[in-house]
């Protein structure tokens, strides 16, 4: 692996302990920290068991967050928010900020 994909790798992996932070203070949930999330578990139904609502408040929260806008219409969203990982990769291709 080069310095170019480990430095890649690196700030991805932040990236992702970054969302799973903006969860868990946007959802305030008390019992679990960002670095106990993980980041490939599915977010909704046995993972972090959260719901629609849930992905509402995320949703404004990245939009506060990073810029740009997850609309409810988009095909994609199971894709997006199916772990911590999705989202991130969804993040860094079009965070505005």
């Amino acid at each position: 692996m080069s310095v170019t994909q480990l430095a890649d790798q690196a700030d991805f992996e932040k990236l992702q302990l970054e969302v799973a932070g903006l969860i868990v203070d946007a959802l305030v949930l008390d019992d679990v920290t960002a670095a106990e999330i993980d980041f490939d578990a599915p977010l909704f139904g046995e993972g972090l068991g959260l719901d629609s609502i849930d992905a509402l408040e995320i949703a404004f929260a990245i939009s506060e967050t990073y810029g740009f806008k997850l609309r409810s219409d988009d095909e994609r969203n199971q894709e997006i928010f199916s772990c911590v990982s999705a989202l991130a990769s969804h993040i860094a291709e079009n965070r505005k900020t």
